[in-house]
């Protein structure tokens, strides 16, 4: 049997997680002097507490080798093979760590590493697509190759409600967070090729922030691969999410509209109000 496995970073609902039988493997949140597995010991209210108290960025390290590798082990022990799913290389050592752990197993040739070149849902789809493939009957090898097809399709944008957090972080200077903060400016970030790069900013409060940037993602959407679209967030306002969920909805595009909320990387580096759409382009 293929087992389809993640870093945390995929954002996946407890929920999801099961009904898909995907195997998770926690990153790292470090609060000061005290470490927390993403999403099992921590919280994102508990990020945020922690980051505003201290007027600091929570810092986030890859799995551990020796945790990853008695995580595969325990799967392959079973007669299992694995396929494993990391953030983008560009922004974490987790792919790293996963290929190194298949290699001391000497267990290469049935575990199969891919690097998703994207963060957050956009590691979702294709975590799910995976399952779909592999419950389809295929095999890993060919499951590997489609979902690599699929990676450069997989498109993950977000909007942040605050600079403050990039700023602590040092993603943003303090004097462009202060004057964000002040002009109401909320900046577009793409994920394109692993790398986050800056697009449009939007202004003004949280609710049309997130509508105008719902409203520029819509002929997008309009053309994206049906099978699913991700509405994902950070701590927004229930009535927020609701409303574009129903407006995703109301397109009568979409067989799901799946709605998690972020875990504690993207927490810990966007801050609370952080807002994700993802979907997967068609083929040329």
């Amino acid at each position: 049997m293929i087992q389809v496995c993640s870093d945390s970073t995929a954002d996946l609902s407890r929920e999801l997680a099961e009904r898909y039988h995907i195997h998770i493997i926690p990153l790292h949140v470090v609060l000061g002097d005290q470490e927390y597995r993403d999403s099992v010991d921590i919280t994102p209210q508990e990020i945020f507490r922690w980051s505003d108290t201290h007027q600091s960025t929570p810092k986030t390290s890859a799995p551990g080798f020796y945790e990853t590798l008695d995580f595969f082990k325990k799967i392959l022990d079973a007669g299992d093979e694995i396929i494993a799913m990391s953030i983008s290389s560009e922004i974490s050592t987790s792919y790293n760590v996963m290929c190194l752990a298949a290699k001391e197993l000497k267990a290469e040739d049935r575990i199969s590493v891919i690097d998703s070149r994207n963060l957050s849902t956009g590691i979702a789809h294709l975590l799910l697509s995976a399952c779909d493939l592999a419950n389809a009957g295929w095999a890993r090898e060919d499951i590997v190759r489609e979902v690599r097809r699929m990676i450069p399709r997989v498109r993950t944008s977000f909007v942040v409600n605050t600079l403050v957090y990039l700023a602590r972080g040092g993603r943003c200077n303090a004097v462009t967070a202060m004057l964000g903060g002040m002009l109401q400016l909320h900046p577009r970030i793409n994920v394109t090729d692993g790398v986050m790069t800056t697009g449009r900013s939007y202004r003004g409060r949280t609710t049309r922030m997130i509508d105008e940037y719902v409203r520029d993602l819509m002929p997008a959407l309009e053309n994206a691969v049906p099978s699913r679209v991700f509405v994902n967030s950070a701590a927004c306002d229930e009535e927020i999410v609701r409303a574009v969920r129903e407006k995703i909805e109301g397109m009568h595009r979409f067989r799901e509209v799946l709605v998690p909320t972020a875990g504690g990387v993207i927490c810990s580096h966007c801050g609370p109000g952080t807002f994700i759409i993802t979907y997967v382009a068609p083929e040329n």
